[in-house]
């Protein structure tokens, strides 16, 4: 074996300290750098701005926004109740730094998601091949999948989600290979910043638990050194606060150092046992069950069977980021390219023979490449190692293409070999980057109209919106809403899709059941609240499907009204419309779907003369009010014009053609956007609020209207 491993030596030497900083600082500045492109681009464009500030790009971002927002003393949550790290991290730099909250939270992740070519660089230093590790840096730093998740504007755990588990990764390194009781605390107490950090740690740290105790048993396990390590590293895996845990760790690295000489070997086995045996029952227990019953693993069409046997659409089987993804998607999540994906793997297996101790990589590397099953979430795992990888490949490749030049030739060849080789590995990167224009969650109309309802509703009530909006709807307004980035089960969608999806009535009497329902759940540990509704309206199984019947019915008994309830419905959601539907149209009790609704829209279209080309055979014919689909003629029940006029109301020109015709056309003039619809989407709230303003009056008071968001206000 050490004769295949020595066909990898690169030859490579250290850095002194002062020149590996200085290469670490380029490799900062450079992702830094690329990270601003996306200011650059929408820097000019007013829509952008609130608060003098361009605002961030990612929904779940509001989430800790709102938090740190509220440490800060300008919000209402109760303080003692906020934990989460990366609000208390923006707590503490809003403290610090001279800038407003809105630069923060916009420039945390450029300054923070960059800071993985730390990891890296020092990864690489471990083996001595400082070089690889600053090429690595530069591609890792803005590798596709991992920019994605840390650019300008994405104000997500994200920031430090792969970075913290890297630290630990080299730290495990590190120890192992250096076996010094100094370094014997790096990698627990980085672990156990990341598993507080997100709880998605966990199984990185777990696998490298594992690891070490293979390595250990199987490898070296005579050497007492590993097996304080384990000791040590098993404290960071405990349900226990981060405060305790890294005050257990440095005691315990305290004793290991300053009392060696009276521990003997029997001593510290037992201490690695007892540990052993509290994260067993303190942690490992729980982890194995939570990993075989995690939805990224078992994924049903059909989920959340609760105590009355319902079942639900499950969100995992529309977000994109958790769905099966192609290999070739994959891979340029993971390098930015196939081939550079494909060199990589040669790469990893490379140095993982020249130095074996980098397959303590696997988890993080195996956890990525679940992305083929799990989604594209999962790839930014296995961008660092990956990228380690490659360049390691390059280096190799290029040490043996010296051979072909003389001596004075042959170190720029190398060199001209690994510059050639990183640009053509940051080439795509940079081009995804350039073309990667995300838009701010809102726009600044958008921003203004929630302004506004937070000058309009209490903190006590309630938004029902599509929960994508959730996080920035309490985040602007300051108000309650049903669903959000983290409460959105299938469960807690079906009753808010059912109020957006079916008419005014039913969404009226849903939407009352549902707000009154969520605040009596902490008293009646009942969840979600639906089963809240059929518990307090003592409604059987058998009998689910009549209840939400009767719901279409002015006569139904809802509950008291303890608060107002607002609609909030913008524009955009008609880009997610069919989606929102799934949630709802569906028998929650034997779990079928219904027949999908028609809904079809387009920007797209093309006016020949007699027809008017919607796209996907779909026309309209001008003459008796047809719609053509494929080979098929269908007479039309509507067809409606709507367009602002000069002081922004709404003017609506309505032709009913068929009343027997299913379908209806809706022309959106200002927004120059065809729909074609059947009755029951027609009929919707959302389409009957937002997009035609048909209101009930007796069920809903407007409060806002404006072209890209509307607001009513419940009045039952």
């Amino acid at each position: 074996m050490s004769k295949i491993a020595n066909l990898f030596n690169i030859e490579e030497k250290s850095l002194s300290i002062k020149n590996f900083l200085l290469f670490m600082l380029l490799a900062y500045v450079f992702s830094i750098a690329i990270r601003f492109i996306w200011i650059y681009q929408f820097k000019d464009n007013p829509q952008f701005y609130w608060n003098n500030q361009i605002m961030i790009n990612t929904n779940d971002g509001y989430y800790w926004a709102e938090m740190a927002r509220d440490l800060l003393g300008l919000g209402h949550r109760d303080m003692e109740s906020i934990t989460e790290p990366i609000s208390i991290l923006t707590l503490a730099l809003a403290k610090i730094l001279p800038i407003s909250f809105e630069t923060l939270i916009l420039y945390m992740p450029t300054f923070l998601g960059s800071l993985l070519v730390v990891p890296i660089m020092l990864t690489a230093r471990v083996f001595k091949i400082d070089l690889v590790g600053f090429f690595a840096a530069l591609i890792g730093g803005i590798a596709l999948s991992y920019y994605n998740r840390t650019m300008t504007g994405y104000y997500d755990t994200d920031i430090f989600v792969v970075t913290l588990p890297a630290m630990v990764v080299y730290g495990v390194i590190l120890t192992v290979i250096k076996q010094k009781n100094r370094y014997l605390w790096i990698a627990p107490i980085f672990s156990a910043v990341a598993i507080s950090w997100h709880a998605g740690g966990v199984q990185i740290s777990n696998g490298l638990l594992i690891l070490i105790l293979i390595y250990t048993l199987v490898f070296d396990r005579k050497n007492i050194f590993n097996y304080k390590f384990l000791a040590l590293f098993s404290i960071s895996l405990i349900t226990l606060s981060l405060v305790l845990k890294i005050s257990l760790i440095l005691t315990l690295v305290a004793i290991f150092h300053f009392l060696k000489e009276k521990l003997t070997d029997k001593i510290i086995i037992a201490i690695t046992l007892i540990l052993a045996l509290i994260y067993l029952f303190f942690g490992g227990f729980q982890w194995i069950v939570g990993l075989l019953n995690n939805a990224y693993i078992i994924r049903h069409a059909v989920a959340d069977e609760l105590n009355l046997s319902l079942k639900y659409f499950e969100v995992v089987n529309t977000v994109r980021e958790a769905g099966n993804i192609p290999f070739q998607v994959f891979a340029e999540r993971i390098s930015g390219h196939l081939i550079t994906f494909v060199l990589a793997c040669i790469g990893y297996v490379m140095i993982s023979i020249r130095y074996p101790m980098f397959l303590f990589s696997l988890p993080m590397v195996a956890i990525g490449f679940f992305a083929l099953k799990g989604g594209l979430r999962f790839t930014v795992f296995a961008v660092p190692f990956m990228a380690i990888s490659f360049m390691f490949f390059v280096f190799v490749v290029a040490k043996y293409l010296e051979i072909a030049f003389n001596e004075k030739i042959k170190p720029f060849a190398k060199y001209a070999v690994v510059f050639i080789a990183t640009i053509g590995a940051l080439y795509p990167n940079i081009m995804h980057i350039i073309n990667y224009k995300v838009p701010v969650v809102f726009t600044k109309d958008e921003v203004t109209v929630l302004d506004k309802l937070k000058n309009i509703a209490k903190r006590e009530d309630y938004v029902v919106s599509w929960w994508d909006y959730g996080y920035p709807i309490r985040y602007y307004s300051d108000v309650k809403t049903l669903i959000d980035g983290g409460k959105h089960n299938g469960g807690d969608n079906f009753t808010v899709s059912f109020a957006l999806m079916k008419t005014q009535l039913e969404a009226s009497n849903m939407a009352r059941l549902d707000v009154e329902f969520t605040e009596k759940m902490q008293v009646d540990s009942c969840f979600p609240s639906f089963e809240c509704i059929l518990k307090g309206y003592k409604v059987s199984s058998n009998d689910i499907n009549n209840f939400l019947s009767s719901l279409n019915s002015k006569e139904f008994n809802l509950p008291n009204k303890t608060r107002d309830i607002y609609f909030f419905l913008p524009f955009k959601m008609i880009e997610i419309f069919p989606t929102v539907d799934l949630f709802s149209n569906m028998d929650i009790v034997t779990g079928q779907q219904y027949a999908r609704p028609f809904f079809y829209t387009t920007q797209s279209f093309q006016d020949v003369g007699d027809r008017i080309n919607l796209g996907n055979g779909i026309a309209l014919l001008k003459q008796g009010g047809v719609l053509q689909l494929q080979n098929q003629n269908i007479p039309i029940n509507t067809f409606n014009v709507t367009e602002y006029d000069n002081s922004g109301v709404l003017q609506k020109n309505i032709q009913k053609i068929n009343p027997n015709s299913p379908i209806h056309v809706i022309f959106m003039k200002n927004y120059n956007m065809f729909l074609v619809v059947d009755d029951r989407v027609y009929n919707s709230a959302y389409i009957q609020l937002y997009v035609l303003e048909n209101i009930d009056t007796e069920l809903f008071e407007p409060v806002i209207l404006t072209p890209l968001a509307k607001v009513y206000k419940l009045k039952r």
